[in-house]
């Protein structure tokens, strides 16, 4: 608890957060790339989409959505990208490597799904 966050408690005020200062995911959160195919140049391969993964890390500062700034319909909005670590063997099955092998990619959080 922060400081400010004890100050509140002892007055009995309660901090509401703004809106997306907390991430949707937290680290070792499973989740699923989104199945989507949007027309037009998006950061996301399509050999990870509708993938399972889990969330490694979360990538701070908050970040423009790039994929919709690119297509000029962000107006700066901001969102969080996360490293979402995903096993080779879940990518291409038949996969004979160790089973820890893995992938890791940063994926932003429109394309992430809780599972």
């Amino acid at each position: 608890m922060s400081v400010a966050d004890s100050a509140h408690a002892s007055s009995g005020l309660r901090a509401v957060k703004a809106l997306c200062e907390e991430s949707d995911f937290k680290v070792g959160d499973r989740v699923r790339i989104a199945m989507r195919f949007p027309i037009g140049h998006y950061r996301v391969p399509t050999y990870v989409r509708g993938k399972q993964g889990v969330v490694k890390m979360i990538l701070n500062p908050m970040a423009i959505n790039n994929e919709e700034e690119g297509y000029g319909r962000n107006a700066g909005i901001k969102g969080r990208y996360y490293r979402v670590g995903i096993l080779l063997s879940e990518l291409w099955p038949g996969y004979t490597g160790p089973p820890q092998d893995q992938l890791v990619i940063e994926v932003f959080e429109t394309w992430l799904e809780r599972i």
